[in-house]
């Protein structure tokens, strides 16, 4: 199945990064938060990603165009004997990926990003995801999930680990305290999306068209839009706390995404 990562946005919450890369670019223990999220998605073996691009798009494009180059030993001949060649890899990790990489407006919303790329899609279903989210997520159970409602979309709910201890309070007096509740009561939505093709005649390519406001409210106040419930982790870059979290996170070997 195809999935397409949304690749396109200003990450103006992370502008210390995002003044000089996109934010799906921002490294991970040394390589693009995009990269770990295609990752998990090749575990289960979906290895055809569309990826809708927008602010500073280039970058995106240079990095995969470049791929080999820049992840591999290389050797290179000067003079008239000129030529490159890449070293045997002793890595399990070469990626036999396919990548579509379009061009879908600096300023457009993620609604008409989608819309622009739907002339790529092959098949009935596709999974969408944002390009800035990672979770333990078991993309079998997932699909399993959503193809036994028979709804339109299914979206992912997580319930993320608290910042900050937790007061529950009767009054003025705290009755119980609980320091940083890896879980709660209450869900967000944390991307990984599956979407019947269907669902895509709810959006125009306009660059005004988002995905969250109308579409999907449309979804849910029609009764087509169901969530699965993550059971695990799930983290977002959204600011440089988060990038230094992550990035502990993977320097320490407690990179609860990594599940390939």
């Amino acid at each position: 199945m195809q999935v397409i990562i949304l690749c396109g946005g200003l990450g103006t919450r992370l502008r210390e990064e995002t003044e000089y890369r996109p934010k799906p670019m921002v490294p991970v223990g040394g390589k693009p938060i995009l990269w770990h999220i295609m990752k998990i998605f090749a575990r289960y073996g979906h290895t055809d990603f569309i990826l809708p691009l927008g602010y500073k798009g280039n970058l995106i494009k240079e990095y995969f165009y470049h791929y080999h180059l820049m992840s591999q030993d290389v050797c290179v001949k000067l003079g008239n004997r000129h030529s490159v060649s890449f070293l045997p890899c002793n890595s399990n990790e070469t990626e036999d990926w396919s990548i579509t990489l379009v061009d879908t407006g600096e300023n457009t919303l993620k609604g008409g990003r989608l819309k622009r790329v739907e002339k790529y899609l092959v098949g009935d279903e596709v999974m969408v995801t944002y390009g800035d989210g990672v979770a333990d997520i078991n993309i079998d159970q997932l699909l399993a999930f959503h193809r036994s409602h028979g709804k339109m979309a299914t979206v992912t709910g997580v319930s993320p680990a608290s910042q900050f201890g937790e007061l529950h309070l009767e009054g003025n007096q705290v009755k119980h305290f609980r320091e940083k509740p890896s879980t709660s009561n209450h869900y967000i939505s944390g991307g990984f999306y599956v979407f019947n093709r269907a669902f895509f005649n709810n959006l125009t390519p306009d660059g005004a068209c988002d995905l969250e406001a109308g579409p999907l409210e449309g979804l849910a106040a029609a009764g087509e839009l169901m969530v699965y419930k993550h059971p695990g982790r799930w983290a977002c870059m959204d600011t440089v706390r988060d990038m230094e979290y992550l990035n502990r996170l993977w320097d320490t070997g407690e990179a609860f995404w990594k599940i390939w």
